[in-house]
């Protein structure tokens, strides 16, 4: 074990103080390796360490004090830490725009007043995860069922600023420029019967609806009268809140028949207005739309197929006659 010894230099010239001498030549020696120095007498070669008394192997003198400990981490600067949280940012926003919510832009005013054009509509797109299904009143952006948007003047122009826009879009920092999105509200759902008739209220199941969010001036049926139509079970029937410029399930269902919405289709649903600020407003379900039944008022009930009606017919004797017997037995 070697000790590093210092020499000391009396006031009367300098006598040279060596280890072992006794209290005169007491050193002072560090240890190489400790966490701090050892001061004290030296009586023979590696005294000074309980390494050195057990017969240990020698440390290195050279090696720094508090060499054992772990050593501070160093702090990246400002520039290099950018790029990891932009990274993490596009991240998170592409994850919440997929599964949570989304922003979309009203290109059109068939929403009017509701909505106006500019608008910046935040879509929730994590309820229909959980097996819900649009209901009616609500306002919903769904996927174009077939027909029903005119690819005139949607082409891209294939400039800088269009590949910003299908960038941003795709995280979700900005709505997309061509994708075949329209938004309507639901007026009726699978198995419900509407009744659209120039001169009189949209009526669902028997019941006529108050519409006070309709376009000043616009007419419920006027301009696209059907009659009455019955939604199949896994489609929705949805209009314009500006019914007089909403090309909506009314038009469709003149020329095609068809009309409706496959629930599928659906995206999610417009819960509030986020831009611009003087246009901030939620999306509730009117009020009018709880007192539609869940069914058409006076309609009959199915009645069950012809086996098992057979079937019924059959079960019951046996099951009254089981009745009697266990009476009288317990009697």
């Amino acid at each position: 074990m070697s000790v590093q010894q210092s020499t000391e230099s009396g006031e009367s010239g300098g006598t040279e103080q060596r280890p072992g001498t006794g209290p005169a030549g007491a050193a002072t020696g560090s240890v190489a390796g400790s966490d701090g120095p050892a001061v004290g007498p030296v009586e023979g070669p590696g005294a000074g360490s309980p390494a050195g008394a057990a017969g240990g192997t020698p440390a290195d003198p050279e090696e720094p004090a508090g060499a054992g400990a772990k050593p501070a981490r160093k702090k990246r600067p400002f520039w290099q830490e950018l790029p990891i949280l932009l990274v993490i940012a596009l991240l998170l926003s592409l994850g919440i725009k997929t599964f949570f919510v989304q922003a979309f832009s009203i290109p059109s005013g068939s929403m009017e007043n509701t909505l106006q054009i500019g608008d910046r509509v935040l879509v929730d797109k994590l309820t229909p995860w959980f097996g819900a299904e649009p209901e009616r009143g609500e306002v919903v952006v769904f996927r174009d069922p077939g027909g029903w948007l005119d690819d005139t003047g949607r082409t891209s122009s294939g400039g800088f600023m269009t590949t910003v826009q299908k960038a941003l879009s795709t995280v979700g920092l900005m709505p997309s420029a061509d994708e075949k999105d329209l938004i309507k509200r639901v007026i009726a759902v699978g198995g419900d019967t509407v009744e659209c008739n120039a001169g009189s209220p949209v009526k669902v199941n028997g019941v006529a609806l108050d519409e006070p969010y309709l376009f000043p001036g616009a007419t419920p049926c006027d301009n696209d009268p059907v009659g009455t139509v019955t939604v199949p079970k896994g489609k929705l029937w949805v209009m314009g809140d500006h019914r007089n410029n909403s090309r909506d399930s009314r038009p469709h269902h003149n020329l095609t028949g068809d009309g409706f919405v496959p629930v599928d289709n659906v995206v999610g649903r417009a819960f509030v207005v986020a831009w611009p600020i003087s246009n901030w407003s939620t999306l509730p379900v009117p009020d009018t739309f709880d007192k539609v039944p869940s069914r058409a008022a006076g309609s009959p009930l199915e009645a069950p197929p012809a086996p098992a009606g057979l079937a019924f017919a059959g079960v019951v004797p046996i099951a009254l006659w089981r009745r009697r017997r266990a009476r009288r037995t317990a009697g």
